[in-house]
């Protein structure tokens, strides 16, 4: 068998047609589930638009209902932005400020206190993100590390130890999971389903919260690649300020772009890795065409790799110790 031609028109997309495909597939998909319509968390960003844009071309205005959940680190143009996707789209919505969930739980006390384990000085007024070396620009092991900025404005990068790097995720997995707890709360309200947000390569690489924003009944755009999702999205009409937007994690109070927290390169490369290691295009065939060299591509290739095994425990399901046929061959 030949393998596909590799070029940037790979992720060519008909939207019309693979809109109308989504829908037919997400009236048949909530109507099996016996539930009158679809939530959608509301970001602000491209992913959960579009996500809300199909489910309106899918069941009407009157069966979609947005959720924005800001918290006290989010951006400030958050709930601006996340505010015009339901209003373009005339879906009913409602603002969750997630700040005292997050507070009651513990979310920024645990979070400062893994912070304070590397940088003792961490305090109020203070600004933190965690961040990747760029995987293309070095060849060295890869650790996280914190940057915090004082309330001067002073800026610092510290290397995260293992623990306070698993405690600084820890607590912030809070704030994915609050949301999910209340997206199913409007969910159960009004009968109707969840939604998913991830685009194909975040579903891929497991860039999600197992329970938080990992958890949905239904994930209409995991199988297309975040370029294929920004194309879909300038077709169903997403406010041009959503389409200009760079892909940010907004969940640390310092900005913070995805590739620096998590991807080996900015989304419309990486889609194109992705691609050509998913069609087995060697890494010398790639690189041209994604603009590194080979040595690079084949580190990328590396990565996708690793980030696949450490993150199938996040796709699993729930495993049983003996089969209940009774259940398990219903659901075939």
């Amino acid at each position: 068998m030949s393998r596909p031609a590799f070029s940037r028109d790979v992720l060519a997309l008909d939207c019309a047609a693979e809109t109308q495909r989504i829908a037919e597939r997400l009236r048949a998909i909530v109507g099996s589930f016996r539930k009158k319509g679809l939530v959608v968390a509301l970001s602000g960003g491209i992913d959960s638009s579009v996500t809300a844009a199909l489910a309106v071309t899918a069941l009407g205005k009157e069966r979609v209902f947005g959720l924005h959940m800001p918290e006290r680190d989010s951006s400030p143009s958050t709930l601006e932005l996340s505010r015009s996707v339901s209003t373009r789209f005339g879906c009913e919505s409602a603002v969750e400020d997630i700040t005292p969930i997050l507070e009651a739980l513990g979310c920024y006390r645990r979070r400062d206190e893994a912070i304070r384990s590397v940088v003792p000085e961490y305090g109020p007024g203070w600004r933190s993100k965690i961040v990747l070396p760029n995987l293309v620009e070095s060849k060295a092991l890869h650790f996280y590390s914190v940057v915090v900025q004082d309330p001067h404005g002073a800026t610092e990068r510290r290397r995260l130890t293992h623990d306070a790097y698993l405690g600084v995720v820890a607590a912030t997995n809070f704030k994915q999971r609050v949301r999910k707890l209340l997206e199913y709360y409007h969910a159960d309200r009004l009968n109707f389903a969840t939604t998913g947000t991830p685009n194909r390569l975040e579903y891929d690489q497991g860039f999600f919260v197992k329970l938080g924003d990992g958890a949905a009944d239904v994930k209409p755009i995991a199988h297309l690649y975040k370029s294929q999702v920004y194309a879909l999205g300038a077709h169903l009409g997403v406010p041009a300020a959503i389409l200009e937007r760079p892909p940010t994690t907004d969940t640390y109070s310092l900005p913070q772009g995805q590739d620096e927290f998590y991807f080996s390169l900015p989304h419309d490369r990486m889609d194109l890795c992705l691609w050509a290691k998913n069609h087995g295009v060697p890494a010398e065939a790639a690189a041209p065409v994604v603009g590194l060299d080979t040595e690079q591509v084949e580190r990328v290739y590396h990565d996708i790799d690793g980030k696949r095994h450490a993150t199938q425990y996040l796709h699993a399901a729930p495993q049983l110790v003996a089969d209940v046929p009774e259940i398990t061959h219903r659901l075939g």
